[in-house]
């Protein structure tokens, strides 16, 4: 194996990749806990919550903090999903003390001091303002919330104005009491590691206490649906998709190659046909949304509003085909090579794999090497990605979208 997974007594979890030709590290601390799992007034909590960390402990100011990373020239950060949320440091093997030092105090022991988690209120509610002023955002959103309604995938992460506007220190801080927890929590390593590395996790982790976490999974009901913000733009922004399998499902890999043969680079079909051929569009691409209880296949277009509807025929054309007579030999081969030397290229560096081996720890997914990739995607063959076609796109369909319409306009392409 490419990894080496060790668990502390308190059930915090280390799984580690030694990269000895590099003179840098990579630290992630992933916690099992993401917007799903907010309940009420908690919407928006774990991305604030991300925020809120860096503010520090009684012992570490934020400024502390940022100062403490400039002097040794590391990269910091974090991110919220809607399954968990990390936080990260890069830097040179050398300072790699330092860096899980401060990531166990943020981690922790934050203050929540009331006049930061004001101030920080405003910069969230900042980052919601700019969303909604991104269509392709929005457009993103209104999908999601069309294809999951009422389910915990659907809220948005950031939460909403009212939500952020309204949350006290209270709903914050008993958020984090009870999601927070070293059973709920991975620390991720990756490059050139010192021996005594589980010593320094243990004395910064190690005296942490707190229970399991849960979560409730449910798969969600999706009917045809169509969410449109309606808004004078120059350009439409169009997410069409639907259900389709969930994050471990083997026929993941096959999935794999049908986005980039539909629309997963300029060789696919819908950019050479809607840009290449037609110039319909400058954007165009497919994706998966792929979690535990559920998933969807979506693909998104920008394009100008008059010829929405072209656009979407030609992408429930293509699907159609796809569905009735599979792929070409030549177009499997190519998405095989495209998807190993993006896997290649992409874990070249220490930070991009502590991301592969702490997510895939945190959702609770099989690790494989990059050889095991290579050969599951080598498997799969073309009617393999026939059936994955009819599985993961079939009705009901679902459209997310900006632009200067209403639902109505976009009636017949879910039907």
């Amino acid at each position: 194996m490419d990894h080496e997974l060790t668990t502390l007594d308190n059930g915090l979890r280390i799984i580690t990749h030694h990269m000895p030709t590099v003179h840098s590290v990579a630290v992630g601390c992933w916690v099992d806990t993401g917007s799903r799992d907010e309940v009420g007034q908690e919407a928006g909590a774990s991305h604030f919550l991300e925020h809120l960390l860096f503010k520090g402990s009684e012992a570490w100011s934020a400024r502390d903090i940022s100062e403490a990373f400039d002097r040794i020239g590391a990269r910091h950060n974090a991110f919220t999903s809607k399954e968990y949320t990390c936080y990260w440091t890069r830097m040179r093997d050398v300072d790699l003390p330092l860096g899980i030092e401060i990531l166990g105090e943020m981690i922790q022991r934050p203050a929540f001091r009331q006049d930061e988690i004001d101030s920080e209120r405003h910069v969230v509610l900042e980052e919601i303002n700019m969303n909604e002023d991104d269509p392709t955002d929005v457009a993103h959103e209104e999908f999601i919330e069309a294809l999951w309604s009422r389910h915990p995938l659907a809220p948005p992460i950031l939460g909403t104005t009212q939500s952020i506007t309204d949350m006290t220190r209270d709903t914050i801080q008993e958020y984090w009491a009870r999601r927070y927890t070293p059973r709920s929590t991975v620390v991720s390593v990756a490059g050139n590691l010192p021996d005594d590395l589980g010593e320094l996790i243990q004395r910064h982790f190690g005296a942490w206490e707190g229970p399991a976490i849960d979560r409730t999974l449910d798969q969600p009901e999706v009917a045809p649906s169509i969410s449109v913000r309606t808004r004078d733009t120059e350009q439409a922004h169009i997410v069409f998709g639907c259900p389709s399998i969930v994050r471990d499902d083997e026929r993941r890999f096959a999935l794999t190659l049908l986005d980039h043969v539909l629309g997963g680079g300029m060789s696919s079909r819908l950019f050479h046909e809607i840009r290449e051929t037609r110039g319909l569009a400058y954007a165009v691409h497919a994706f998966r949304l792929p979690f535990a209880d559920a998933g969807a296949s979506a693909i998104y277009v920008g394009t100008t509003p008059s010829q929405t509807e072209e656009v979407l025929k030609i992408i429930r054309g293509e699907l159609a085909s796809i569905a009735a007579d599979g792929i070409t030999d030549e177009e499997l081969a190519r998405a095989k090579g495209h998807a190993q030397g993006a896997l290649a290229l992409s874990l070249e560096d220490p930070n991009s794999r502590m991301n592969r081996i702490g997510r895939t720890e945190v959702v609770g997914m099989e690790h494989l090497t990059v050889q095991q990739t290579v050969d599951r995607l080598d498997a799969v063959t073309s009617d393999d990605v026939r059936a994955v076609a009819a599985a993961a796109w079939s009705s009901p369909y679902v459209i997310g979208a900006v632009g200067p319409f209403s639902s109505d306009d976009l009636r017949e392409f879910v039907s």
